[in-house]
């Protein structure tokens, strides 16, 4: 069933979940109005204690206040939402040039969409290691910059309380009850966690998550064992 967002100018609602991104959430939202064309911005605060919603509001976005999971936030900015469309963003993802029309374009014919994704200042093996992975990747997740119509997220019953794998479970959901595609353009997501935490060790733990959750693991026992930065 196509998504039944509307014409090619429908809104696009950017939802925002974040916690402490004071220094990066001002110049994340001015970068939306050269590449979405008509869209609302709603930044989802998660408790920050740097000054993030103080920035949010100065750059022109609507902050809502809402503790608790990812799934939590997105839920709770998507009820504040009015576009047709939704589109939901990690503070550190950058959307490609042609975002709006290509978002607008895949929702006339499906239910959702993401892009794909790439990340920022990776070491070379570690970019190999990526593409070599890709055509076994048969998950969607939120660094993908998921979009889907209005519509389509209320008849599924947008995303599951789970504190971890949300963005998997959504579009999976999303796929069983429509259409669903995966766009050749493609973000770029910091890998800010990766040089951080080290290449290797998030690279162990983002794969074992995945594979434990695809073979049953509870996400409640994952999120206490691997306790994911949100």
């Amino acid at each position: 069933m196509p998504g039944g967002a509307g014409p090619a100018d429908v809104r696009i609602s950017v939802v925002i979940p974040a916690l402490n991104e004071g220094a990066t959430i001002a110049p994340a939202i001015a970068r939306l109005a050269g590449v979405l064309g008509d869209h609302e911005v709603i930044v989802v605060d998660g408790g920050s204690t740097d000054g993030t919603a103080v920035a949010v509001e100065r750059a022109g976005a609507a902050v809502v206040a809402q503790p608790g999971s990812r799934a939590v936030a997105m839920n709770a900015g998507a009820a504040r939402a009015g576009g047709g469309a939704l589109l939901f963003l990690h503070a550190d993802t950058t959307l490609p040039e042609g975002a709006g029309a290509a978002v607008r374009a895949a929702l006339a014919e499906r239910d959702g969409g993401a892009f794909t994704v790439a990340h920022d200042r990776r070491p070379l093996p570690f970019r190999f290691a990526a593409a070599a992975y890709r055509p076994f990747h048969h998950g969607v997740y939120g660094d993908q910059a998921i979009f889907v119509s209005r519509e389509a997220f209320d008849r599924v019953g947008g995303y599951a309380p789970l504190p971890i794998m949300e963005d998997y479970d959504f579009v999976q959901r999303l796929r069983r009850e429509g259409r669903f595609e995966v766009l050749p353009l493609s973000v770029t997501t910091s890998a800010r966690r990766q040089r951080s935490q080290g290449e290797v060790r998030t690279l162990l733990r983002v794969g074992s998550i995945k594979l434990l959750y695809r073979l049953g693991v509870s996400p409640r026992w994952l999120a206490a064992r691997y306790r994911p930065a949100r």
